[in-house]
C-alpha cells in the first residue's frame, strides 16, 4: 500500500512544530528565570536585620606626636597581629601600631609633621597619605616601598584646609590584599576656620570618626581575600558579607543626645554604599573629601564610593532611643548594568542592605546649637583659566585607562606645576568606578552635562564615575616641581588597581618633551620619553 504524498511533508511539519513548542518552552522558562532573578533584584535583601549591635565601638587613639623644635613626628609601625572579630575565632591581621587598622593622625593647616614609619611586616609596603597636598617623593605611592624591616620617614608641611583624610598601603599588585588585612587610618587636618565654628569636635564623643569595610570570613574565623581569584573579581573586586566598624562588628556607641558628627570614610576595598538611617530622617552634610562645604546640606541617603569621605551632623536633641545607621540598596540610573552587575556577583552584590552602627543617645546637659548656615569660602575655578583638557577613558575590556595598563616605569602624563587643568572622565564599562587622583584636591564641573549637586561643590580629591557617564573636574595643580617621582591617578576599586587601572604624571617645570622617564630603580633617570609635554 503506497503512503500518502503528503506524509514526508506532514513528518516534517510535526517535527517543526515540535521544535517550536520545545524552544518556546525553553524561551520561557529563561524569561521565568530571568524575571525571578530580576524580581531578586528588585527587592534588596537586608543581610543583617536580626542582628543585636552588642560591641562598643572601639574609637581609633589619636597619635600623639613628639614635638621636636618646631616638626611634629607621628611614629608608626606597621605589624603582623592577631584579631577576634567574631566571637572565639582569631583572625590574621595586620595594622598600624596595632593589630588592625591604625592610630589618627591630627594636624592643623602650617604644621610641619613627620612621620617615622617601620615596616615590621614580611613583605613591602608603602603608605599613601589619601587626600594630601604635598611633594610625590613624600606621596607614598608605588614607588616608594618599604622594605621588610625597613624605615621611611616622609616630611611635609601641612597644606590642606581642615579635612578627614587617611592612609593605606599603595604597593603594586597587592593593595587590596594590604588594605583588607587591616593597613589603614584617619588623618584628621584643622585650620582656623573650622575651629571657629559652633560643630561638635571632641573626637571620639561628639566627633565620632567611622571607618567602614565589609569582610568576608572562613568558618575558623579568617578572612577570605585570595589574590589568585583576583580575575574572578575584575568585575565587581572583592564584596563581603559583614561589616566592621573601626575593626568593630556589629557596633553601637554612646553618644550625648544633642547633634553628633560623623566622619565617615569607605575604606572597603570595592563596595559602594548608601547611607542614611533606618527611620529615613534628614540629616547634614557638612563636608566631603577635602573639606567643609559652604553650607549644610540635607540629606536623607548619601552614596560613598571606596575612598571617600563625609562628615554629617545628626541631631538627637531629647531623644532617648536608639538610632541604627544602615546602608540601603545603591540604584543605578542604568537599570541594565544594575541587573547584570548584580546577577553576576549573586549573593554578595551593593544591592543588599546593612546595619552599620547604632547610635544610643545618653541624657545630656550640653546645649545643641544650630548648624552654622556659612561653613566654609570656596572660590569655583573657572573653566576659562584651564590651559588643557585630558580625557582619560576607562575601558571595560582590560581595566585600562586610555588602553594602557599600569608600567609603572611608564609616565602617562606631564604637567606643568601652577597649571589649572580640566580631566574629562568617561566610563565606558557596565560598572562603576571611582576615580582617584594623587597630590590635588579638585572640583566636579559637572556630571553627564549637568552642574554638580549642591553636596558636590566642595573639594575632592575622589569621584565616583558611573555606569556609562561621563564626568568633568578641574583642578590647580600644585607648585613642587619633581621630574623624578610621580603621583598616580586610578581607579580605587583595590582590585581594579591591582590589576593595571592606573596610570601615573609628574608636575614639573622642566622641559622634557621627547623624552621618556624610567622611575623606581637605581638608575633613575630621564631616557626616551614620548608623551604629552608641558
Amino acid at each position: 500500500m503506497l503512503a500518502p504524498k503528503n506524509s514526508t511533508a506532514n513528518i516534517r511539519l510535526k517535527k517543526a512544530i515540535l521544535i517550536a513548542i520545545a524552544s518556546l518552552a525553553s524561551f520561557v522558562v529563561l524569561i521565568t528565570v530571568l524575571a525571578f532573578i530580576f524580581a531578586e533584584t528588585q527587592q534588596p535583601r537586608f543581610v543583617n536585620r536580626d542582628l543585636l549591635m552588642q560591641n562598643a565601638l572601639l574609637i581609633p587613639p589619636l597619635l600623639e606626636p613628639e614635638v621636636v623644635g618646631e616638626e611634629k613626628v607621628f611614629v608608626l609601625s606597621a605589624e603582623h597581629g592577631e584579631t577576634v572579630f567574631l566571637e572565639g575565632k582569631p583572625t590574621n591581621t595586620a595594622g598600624y601600631n596595632a593589630t588592625y587598622l591604625g592610630p589618627t593622625l591630627r594636624a592643623h593647616k602650617g604644621d610641619h609633621v613627620r612621620i617615622v614609619l617601620t615596616n615590621n611586616l614580611s613583605q613591602p609596603i608603602t603608605t599613601h597619605w589619601h587626600g594630601m597636598h604635598l611633594p610625590a617623593m613624600m606621596d607614598g605611592g608605588p614607588h616608594q616601598e618599604i622594605a621588610p624591616g625597613g624605615i621611611w620617614e616622609p616630611q611635609w608641611t601641612i597644606e590642606n584646609e581642615a579635612a578627614t583624610l587617611w592612609y593605606h598601603p599603595h604597593i603594586l599588585e597587592r593593595t587590596g590584599e594590604q588594605v583588607y588585612s587591616g593597613l589603614a587610618g584617619l588623618f584628621i587636618i584643622g585650620d582656623e576656620n573650622s575651629d571657629s565654628l559652633s560643630l561638635p569636635k571632641e573626637y571620639g564623643v561628639d566627633d565620632i570618626p567611622l571607618i567602614v569595610q565589609d569582610r568576608e570570613f572562613r568558618e575558623d574565623g579568617e578572612f577570605v581575600y585570595e589574590p589568585q581569584r583576583r580575575d574572578e573579581l575584575g568585575h565587581t573586586g572583592m564584596l563581603g558579607d559583614t561589616i566592621l566598624v573601626n575593626g568593630t562588628y556589629a557596633p553601637f556607641v554612646d553618644v550625648p543626645a544633642k547633634q553628633i558628627r560623623l566622619r565617615i570614610l569607605n575604606a572597603s576595598n570595592a563596595r559602594r554604599y548608601n547611607f542614611g538611617f533606618e527611620d529615613g530622617r534628614t540629616f547634614y552634610q557638612i563636608a566631603t573629601d577635602g573639606g567643609l562645604l559652604p553650607s549644610p546640606v540635607s540629606r536623607t541617603r548619601m552614596i560613598l564610593a571606596l575612598g571617600e569621605r563625609a562628615e554629617v551632623i545628626v541631631d538627637l536633641t531629647g531623644e532617648t532611643e536608639s538610632l541604627t545607621l544602615i546602608s540601603d540598596a545603591v540604584h543605578e540610573e542604568n537599570e541594565v548594568l544594575r541587573f547584570t552587575r548584580t546577577v553576576i556577583n549573586a549573593e554578595r552584590d551593593e544591592n543588599q542592605v546593612f546595619k552599620i552602627i547604632e547610635l544610643r543617645p545618653q541624657p545630656t546637659t550640653e546645649v545643641t546649637e544650630a548648624v552654622p548656615q556659612l561653613l566654609n569660602s570656596i572660590e569655583r575655578i573657572s573653566s576659562t583659566s584651564a590651559v588643557r583638557t585630558r580625557r582619560f577613558i576607562l575601558d571595560p575590556r582590560n581595566r585600562s585607562i586610555n588602553g594602557q595598563v599600569m608600567d609603572h616605569h611608564y609616565v602617562n602624563e606631564i604637567i606643568r606645576s601652577g597649571d589649572v587643568e580640566i580631566w574629562e572622565i568617561i566610563n565606558l564599562s557596565g560598572t562603576f568606578h571611582p576615580f582617584h587622583i594623587h597630590g590635588v584636591q579638585f572640583q566636579i564641573l559637572d556630571r553627564r552635562g549637568r552642574p554638580p549637586a549642591d553636596y558636590e561643590l566642595g573639594w575632592k580629591d575622589t569621584v565616583l564615575v558611573s555606569n556609562a557617564e561621563t564626568v568633568h573636574v578641574i583642578m590647580r595643580f600644585p607648585e613642587f616641581s619633581d621630574a623624578n617621582n610621580p603621583y598616580m591617578y586610578h581607579c580605587h576599586i583595590l582590585e581594579h588597581e591591582d590589576m593595571g587601572m592606573m596610570g601615573q604624571f609628574i608636575v614639573t617645570d622642566e622641559k622634557i618633551s621627547g623624552r621618556k622617564i624610567y622611575i623606581g630603580s637605581a638608575d633613575s633617570g630621564i631616557e626616551n620619553y614620548h608623551n604629552h609635554a608641558p
